[in-house]
């Protein structure tokens, strides 16, 4: 059962860094925002490709606008960090549970 054990962790460390290396991308698109880049070049377009897809789903379920400032982007981190709290987390732990004897 130990190779069971060994996958979950293994699947937690990765979805660990997956979600925070999205953290950090979310957070270069919102400073992005506020100096206005050159939208051609192939950076930018990579991270505004990455992340705005998901705020503009976000925004067409939950009105994310208050006056000129667009929440979105900070709901979308809120909720990556609840799914590092909870779901890697829990990942982690029944990684651990599964290896004991």
């Amino acid at each position: 059962m130990f190779v069971f054990g060994n996958l979950f962790s293994g699947i937690a460390y990765v979805l660990d860094i997956v979600l925070n290396v999205y953290f950090w991308v979310i957070l270069a698109r919102t400073v992005l925002s506020w100096i206005r880049p050159d939208p051609y070049n192939p950076i930018v377009r990579i991270i505004c490709g990455l992340v705005d897809p998901v705020t503009y789903r976000i925004s067409k379920i939950i009105p994310t606008r208050i006056g000129m400032i667009d929440v979105a982007p900070f709901l979308l981190m809120l909720l990556i960090l609840f799914l590092q709290r909870f779901l890697v987390r829990s990942l982690f732990d029944l990684g651990a549970r599964i290896q004991l004897p």
